[in-house]
C-alpha cells in the first residue's frame, strides 16, 4: 500500500497543505533532523504526520515488514491521543498507537504485541516504563519526533527526556517542535546536521486574528468580575484558565451556583472525568472549561470563542500556548486578561486595550446541545455507527438531533439536542445495543 496524500487530506477534511506544512514535508524526505518553529493553531501535528506516514509506508513497501518504526513523544495523554486519531483519520494503512498514564501499562503491552503499531505515540513518563521492561523492539525505529519540544527543557522534563532518547540507539532523523523558540537545544536531544523552519514570524498574522483585551476587577477576588465578563460575551465557547486544581473547582462551583453550564479540566481528575469534559466542551453541551495549564497545549478545538486568563500566566510560553486554544488555523478568537487591584499587565503582553463591561448585562444560558454517556464502548463490540443506529432506531432521533459521537474502549458519548433528552432517555430506558445491556443516563 504506497501513501496517497490527496486521500489522506480528503479523510482529514482539508484541501491544501499551508506553506509550512509544504515546507515540513520538503525537509522531511531530506533525512537531516528537523527544528520546525510555528505558532500554535497553525498545523504542526500535520506538518509531521503527513512526511512521516509517506515516509514510513514506503519503507513498509519495500521491506514488506510490519514494526515501530517511529516514536512520537508528546508532554501530556491528550495531546497523545489527539495524533493517535489523526493517524487513523488518514487511513493510509500505518497503525499508531499511544502509550500514557492513567491505565495499566501491562494493558499497553498486551496491545502492542497485539497490534504491531509502526507508530508508538507516547508520554515521556510511560514509555520509559515500557523501555524499562523491554516491552517492544527499539533496533527500527529511525525517526524520533518530540511535540512541543520547549516543554521538555523544563525542569523535571529533563531527565526523563534524556532518558528515552538514550534507550533509542537506531534514531537516525529527529524532528523537533514548537511554538515558543528556545535559546538552545539540550545536548541530550542529539541534535545535528540541522534544518531550522521558523514561521513565528507568523505570529504577526494571528495578532490581526487574536483581539487581546484586559479586564479591571475592583476587587482582589476576580470572581464577580468574571461573572460579569461571562454574561457580557453570551452564548460563546470559552476556556477560563486558572493557576490551580483548587481554584479551578472554586472557579467552577460559583460559576455552577449562579446558572452557567460549565465544567472542570485539570491533572487531579480521574482521566474518565477528563475525557467527560473535554467531550462535552467539545460536543457544546458544556461551553464553559475551567481549567489549569494542562488545558494549554494540544488540545485541538477549531470553534473555541475565548480564553480568559483569571489568573496570570507565569510566562510568555504559557501565555502564547493558552491563547493558542483559539484563533486557530485562519479563525478569529478573543482573549481577556483578568486585572486585580494590585495586578499589573505583564511585560511581554505590552499595552493592550481595556475591555468596556457594557451597562446591561445578559443572563447565564443554557446550551441547546445535552450529552449522554453510554456504559460501553469499542472493547464491547460497540462501534460509532451502532450508536448512531440505536439513537436513530430506538431513541427516536434524526440527523438533526444527533451531534457528535464518540466510542472510547469502555464508554461512550452522544450529544443530543436538549429539548429531546428527556425524551430519548425514556425511550431508551432497558434497552440494548448490539444485545448488551448497560447504562444510559445524561452526563454530568
Amino acid at each position: 500500500m504506497t501513501f496517497n496524500l490527496e486521500k489522506a487530506l480528503r479523510h482529514l477534511g482539508i484541501r491544501t497543505l499551508s506553506p509550512m506544512q509544504e515546507a515540513s514535508r520538503k525537509a522531511f524526505l531530506d533525512d537531516r533532523d528537523i527544528i520546525l518553529l510555528s505558532p500554535t493553531g497553525s498545523g504542526k501535528t500535520l506538518a509531521f504526520l503527513l512526511p512521516l506516514c509517506e515516509k514510513l509506508t514506503g519503507k513498509q513497501q519495500s521491506t514488506g515488514e510490519d514494526y515501530a518504526q517511529a516514536v512520537v513523544l508528546a508532554p501530556s495523554r491528550e495531546l497523545a491521543i489527539q495524533i493517535q486519531d489523526v493517524v487513523k483519520k488518514m487511513d493510509c494503512g500505518l497503525k499508531a498507537f499511544a502509550l500514557y498514564g492513567g491505565r495499566p501499562t501491562m494493558d499497553e503491552h498486551h496491545r502492542i504485541r497485539e497490534m504491531h503499531p509502526n507508530i508508538l505515540i507516547a508520554t515521556p513518563g510511560r514509555i520509559n516504563d515500557h523501555l524499562k521492561k523491554g516491552n517492544f523492539s527499539t533496533s527500527q525505529i529511525e525517526i524520533l519526533v518530540i511535540d512541543e519540544f520547549d516543554k521538555s527543557l523544563e525542569l523535571g522534563f529533563q531527565e526523563e527526556m534524556a532518558e528515552v532518547i538514550s534507550q533509542l540507539p537506531s534514531v537516525r532523523q529527529r524532528i523537533l517542535l514548537s511554538a515558543t523558540d528556545a535559546a538552545s537545544i539540550p545536548e541530550f536531544a542529539g541534535i545535528s546536521r540541522t534544518i531550522r523552519l521558523d514561521y513565528l514570524k507568523e505570529n504577526d498574522n494571528l495578532n490581526t486574528r487574536l483581539k487581546i483585551q484586559s479586564v479591571s476587577s475592583p476587587a482582589k477576588d476576580k470572581l464577580q468580575t468574571l461573572y460579569n465578563l461571562l454574561c457580557a460575551l453570551g452564548e460563546s465557547k470559552i476556556i477560563i484558565f486558572v493557576g490551580y486544581r483548587e481554584s479551578a473547582e472554586r472557579v467552577s462551583g460559583f460559576l455552577l451556583a449562579k446558572g452557567f453550564t460549565c465544567d472542570t479540566y485539570h491533572g487531579g481528575m480521574e482521566q474518565e472525568n477528563r475525557e467527560r469534559a473535554l467531550y462535552k466542551f467539545r460536543g457544546g453541551s458544556c461551553p464553559i472549561l475551567v481549567a489549569t495549564d494542562l488545558a494549554a497545549r494540544g488540545l485541538d478545538i477549531t470553534d473555541l470563542d475565548y480564553v480568559i486568563h483569571y489568573h496570570l500566566p507565569a510566562s510568555y510560553e504559557a501565555f502564547t500556548h493558552r491563547n493558542g486554544r483559539t484563533a486557530r488555523w485562519k479563525a478569529e478568537g478573543g482573549a481577556f486578561v483578568l486585572l486585580g487591584p494590585e495586578e499589573k499587565v505583564p511585560d511581554y503582553m505590552e499595552a493592550k486595550e481595556e475591555f468596556c463591561m457594557p451597562p446591561l448585562l445578559g443572563k447565564p444560558f443554557r446550551p441547546k446541545w445535552a450529552s449522554i454517556y453510554i456504559g460501553k464502548g469499542k472493547k464491547d463490540k460497540i462501534s460509532k455507527y451502532d450508536v448512531v443506529g440505536f439513537l436513530s432506531k430506538k431513541g427516536g432521533l434524526n440527523k438533526d438531533d444527533l451531534g457528535t459521537v464518540d466510542v472510547s474502549d469502555h464508554f461512550s458519548f452522544a450529544t443530543v439536542r436538549r429539548e429531546k433528552l428527556k425524551q430519548l432517555l425514556q425511550q431508551v430506558k432497558g434497552e440494548r445495543i448490539k444485545g448488551v445491556k448497560t447504562i444510559i443516563e445524561e452526563a454530568r
